[in-house]
């Protein structure tokens, strides 16, 4: 029998391209599986085969546990005392094994065997397969349409390894046959689960950065960085780049001789149009940049609220939106902000709109005229926050402004947030005390917590409201139905 066991290792290691060393684990599972199958309880066995001479071994094992009590499986443990017996030094977690006669090959036994073989194999070309092409994961190879799905694309990259491409990866119109060949990203490796392994795409903004990798030279030398790609794909695309020597220009270089290397790409993404966007570090000219082929003539950036206004003459702002809105849609991908799109002269009337709220904010909470007003708003202030805490010298540009003046103007920055807060806080104590079981004092100490009105309470839990003084859990319960009853059932 030893022979035969050499013998079809070597066929198996021979037909599946799989190391002998897979094959010889392989057929040890079988036969231990099958050795198992003669006992009436589940017990542990290990099968060792000399891979010179086909022979082999069988060994029961049993764990060492340390336990006082009964064993949770005594066919495949014993206990710590009872090991040491004949192994004093043995630890919990150590193995014993016992040798016992190997199976012998019956009819029985082969079916086993090969039902077992059969599915190592199959893992192990699985595993094979996978790491022969987790050197590619990220990268563009090229593949041939072995089938068609309702749904999905059946690959074959070569080596019997084989891929699938979903129809949500797949560019929109686009259509292929068995046996054409496609360039696709290989996006992701699965190691679970019985299905396919290898996972590709052709919409993924990965894809588009690969591609510019293998048309452009520089940037596999790393001459050449890409910054940020952003897609519709099959439509337009835009993808940022940047140059690390400044003799060369990035755009000139993706671009290529009348246009070569970015019309390669996009032929080979169905004819997808591919904006080069020149990488700037300045946000406000690389917001400019993103929003060609449209000009921009006024950015406004709010960090606040991580928005961009951009105004554009009233004629161009069908070109600066785009179709559908793609254009400041992709831009806003690229930059990482939520790009808004609006004409000069609408930009000039929210300006003024917003200049107008400043001035008279100004005027009624520090007690100035009109004209000093619009002083304080054209320099650049925007909030009370901003007068009453700035540095004394940040008025030091407005002129006519002597010490005493700017300390007087501050104050009364101060003393009108004070009674903005002092208003602010009345307003939510007598919000909560609209409900039932809640006075002053009870509301005092839920704003403390940050509960500044019913809703607030509405959203709470009963273990959110301990330790407040006078509030048991009954209570707590009550204060809260009754803001829920008043906010969510309208009761």
């Amino acid at each position: 029998m030893g022979k035969e066991i050499i013998a079809i290792a070597e066929a198996l290691s021979n037909e599946r391209a799989i190391p002998r060393e897979k094959i010889f684990e392989a057929l040890e599972s079988a036969l231990a599986t099958a050795t198992k199958k003669k006992y009436p309880v589940e017990i542990a066995v290990r099968v060792k085969i000399d891979q010179k001479e086909g022979s082999y071994d069988t060994f029961r094992r049993w764990t060492v546990v340390d336990t006082d009590g009964p064993l949770e499986n005594p066919a495949c443990e014993v206990s710590l005392a009872a090991a040491r017996i004949d192994h004093p030094d043995i630890q919990p977690g150590d193995i014993i094994e016992e040798q016992i006669p190997s199976v012998a090959f019956d009819r029985i036994t082969i079916q086993t065997a090969k039902q077992v073989l059969s599915q190592k194999v199959k893992d192990a070309e699985r595993e094979q397969m996978i790491a022969e092409h987790r050197a590619y994961l990220g990268h563009v190879v090229n593949a041939t349409v072995k089938k068609q799905g309702r749904d999905f694309l059946v690959l074959d990259l070569g080596n019997n390894a084989e891929a699938v491409l979903r129809r949500e990866q797949i560019i929109p119109h686009e259509t292929f046959g068995r046996g054409d060949r496609v360039k696709v990203l290989l996006s992701e490796i699965r190691t679970d689960g019985k299905g396919p392994q290898l996972i590709c795409s052709r919409t993924s903004p990965e894809f588009l950065k690969e591609l510019f990798s293998i048309e452009v030279p520089e940037i596999g030398e790393d001459i050449i960085e890409i910054m940020g790609v952003a897609r519709d794909p099959g439509s337009r695309a835009k993808i940022a780049v940047r140059s690390k020597d400044k003799r060369i220009d990035p755009r000139g270089a993706c671009i290529g001789m009348r246009g070569a290397r970015v019309m390669a790409v996009s032929n080979e993404l169905s004819g997808e149009k591919i904006d080069v966007v020149l990488w700037d570090e300045n946000l406000a000219q690389y917001v400019t940049n993103a929003m060609e082929p449209a000009e921009v003539s006024r950015i406004i950036i709010n960090e606040d609220t991580h928005t961009i206004d951009v105004a554009v003459a009233d004629e161009n702002l069908a070109l600066a939106i785009g179709k559908n809105g793609q254009n400041v849609r992709l831009a806003s991908q690229l930059l990482g902000w939520n790009l808004q799109v609006k004409t000069e002269s609408s930009m000039e009337a929210d300006l003024q709109e917003e200049m107008g709220k400043t001035v008279k904010l100004f005027m009624d909470a520090l007690n100035i005229d009109e004209e000093f007003a619009t002083v304080l708003a054209d320099s650049g202030f925007a909030s009370l926050d901003e007068i009453a805490y700035v540095p004394p010298e940040e008025f030091d540009f407005i002129e006519g402004l002597d010490p005493e003046i700017i300390e007087q103007l501050q104050e009364n920055a101060r003393n009108a947030i004070d009674a903005q807060e002092q208003k602010s806080m009345q307003d939510n104590i007598a919000k909560l005390c609209e409900l039932e079981g809640i006075d002053e004092a009870l509301a005092k100490q839920l704003i403390a917590r940050g509960i500044n009105d019913p809703e607030a309470l509405a959203e709470q839990a009963v273990d959110d409201l301990e330790g407040i003084e006078g509030l048991d859990n009954e209570k707590a319960g009550a204060i809260i139905m009754a803001a829920r009853n008043k906010c969510w059932f309208n009761q």
